[in-house]
């Protein structure tokens, strides 16, 4: 017995060891592109030509492409622009989405489900398919272009259905209608209820929200690039276009323009990580 379980014991943990070593390849395989992508930043354009996949240069490492970037980008413009369109249509969508999931949750008549069957249907429709309508009614119809109060409204339509998904699944599964039929006891109105009994348990899957949208916002390109023409209005994503000219490009500033972009939102996401699990999985889960 002891033979037979030291020999099990060996062949577990050799089985643990493989396992762990095809995980951390499979790691670093997807990683590659962005550690290229952080060493590249930092070469001249002669030597990212030459030998991208290089671990050295032959001018050695600088900080000169992130200081022609932060400038040439308008950095502290684009940054705000970014911070604020993504700040306010992710805390709308937030809230809006947690009150609408709340309701058809509680409400339970045919209307409210029939509400939440559209929004689950609109899921499936991707953006590509309508937005050349959009862009011709927002544009040439209702002159609303070049504003970021309608890329906001625009961002809010295309991420409300998700999240109003997700939050009805955990409410349906993980708050009581108890907690709220005591608050009404104790004098609070509905909306009192909502915001300082319901929503406060919402925590879980508010962060994981947070963080989709966040990275949705921040990261998209298409929309913000049919919407702001304007480069006072740039976002960051759209800033790094200016280092592509007709016939060539500055692939060092480009690299580093990527980084100062992306590094925000790796920021946010190593604060909120641990949310992000937890609250799919709750809200997915359904009694």
């Amino acid at each position: 017995m002891e033979r037979g379980s030291k020999v099990g014991g060996t062949k577990r943990k050799i089985l643990d060891a493989a396992g762990i070593l095809v995980m951390v390849a499979i790691f670093l395989f997807y990683m590659i592109p962005f550690i290229l992508i952080l060493l590249n930043s930092f070469k001249a354009k002669r030597d990212i030509i030459k030998n991208p996949f290089s671990l050295l240069a032959e001018k050695g490492y600088s900080l000169g492409n992130y200081t022609e970037a932060f400038e040439k980008m308008n950095y502290i413009r684009s940054f705000g622009n970014s911070l604020f369109i993504t700040g306010l249509s992710t805390l709308l969508v937030i809230v809006l989405a947690a009150m609408t999931a709340y309701y058809f949750v509680r409400a339970k008549d045919g209307i409210s489900k029939i509400f939440f069957a559209l929004m689950a249907a609109s899921m499936i429709i991707p953006f590509q398919a309508i937005m050349i309508p959009l862009v011709s009614i927002y544009g040439a119809q209702l002159n609303l272009l070049n504003h970021r109060a309608t890329l906001i409204f625009l961002h809010i339509g295309f991420s409300i259905s998700m999240s109003v998904f997700i939050y009805q699944g955990f409410i349906k599964s993980n708050i009581p209608i108890t907690l709220e039929e005591a608050a009404y006891l104790d004098g609070c109105t509905k909306t009192q209820t909502f915001f300082k009994v319901v929503f406060p348990l919402l925590k879980p899957t508010t962060s994981t929200l947070i963080i989709l949208n966040v990275l949705a916002f921040w990261n998209d390109y298409l929309l913000p690039s049919l919407v702001l023409g304007r480069k006072e209005l740039f976002t960051l994503p759209l800033s790094t276009y200016t280092f592509y000219g007709t016939y060539s490009a500055d692939y060092g500033t480009i690299m580093a323009g990527l980084v100062l972009t992306v590094a925000p939102i790796l920021i946010l996401y190593l604060f909120l990580q641990k949310h992000i699990i937890s609250g799919v999985v709750a809200g997915a889960v359904k009694s």
